[in-house]
Parts: C-alpha cells; sequence; structure tokens
C-alpha cells in the first residue's frame, strides 16, 4: 500500500495500468488526449505488481484493480469513475486544480 501511495503522489496525475488490459490503453488516452503527461506505471512491469494490485483492490473496493487514477495524489477510481467525471464536466477542473492542465 505504501509503494502505490508513494507512486501515486510523485505527479499530478498518475495512472496505474496493465498491458493487457484494453480499458487501461482507453483511460491514459482520454488523459493524452487533453494534453495531460500522466505518470502511466504498468503493474505487469514492476516485480512487486502484484502486490500493487492487492493494494489498489483494498483501496478501490470493488471491479478491476486497473486502471487506477489517482489525481493530485487522491484516488479518483477506475474506468467507470473516470468516465462518469468526464461525462458530467467534472474531470477537466479536478486535473486543472491538480497543476496538471494549464487550458
Amino acid at each position: 500500500m505504501d509503494r502505490v501511495m508513494k507512486l501515486a503522489s510523485e505527479r499530478a496525475v498518475v495512472i496505474f495500468t496493465s498491458d493487457s488490459c484494453c480499458m487501461c490503453h482507453t483511460v491514459t488516452r482520454l488523459f493524452r488526449d487533453f494534453g495531460v503527461s500522466a505518470l502511466e506505471h504498468e503493474l505487469d512491469q514492476d516485480p512487486k505488481g502484484k502486490e500493487m494490485e492487492r493494494a489498489l483492490i483494498k483501496l478501490l473496493g470493488k471491479g478491476p484493480p486497473v486502471p487506477a487514477v489517482f489525481i493530485g495524489g487522491k484516488l479518483v477510481g477506475g474506468t467507470n469513475k473516470v468516465m462518469s467525471l468526464h461525462l458530467s464536466g467534472e474531470l477537466v477542473p479536478m486535473i486543472r486544480n491538480a497543476g496538471a492542465l494549464w487550458l
């Protein structure tokens, strides 16, 4: 859990992903399309990836552990939460408030 939180605070937007997860690609692309340089941390490329995956499951409470999006060091959630925030117009202000977007 400590490692996840440490990595989550390294940049304004951090996305934990898995190389084989299509929704991870979708969420990271959404942030790229906004012009956000998110730190993407692929769990399957990390020797402690399984341990971090278990920590993300605990943090998220349900659903798949990836993608897991942190904005401003705080867990936002997975795909459904990110897309809901985007569709409601709340995602861009969150990104802006975290200092990851200057538009």
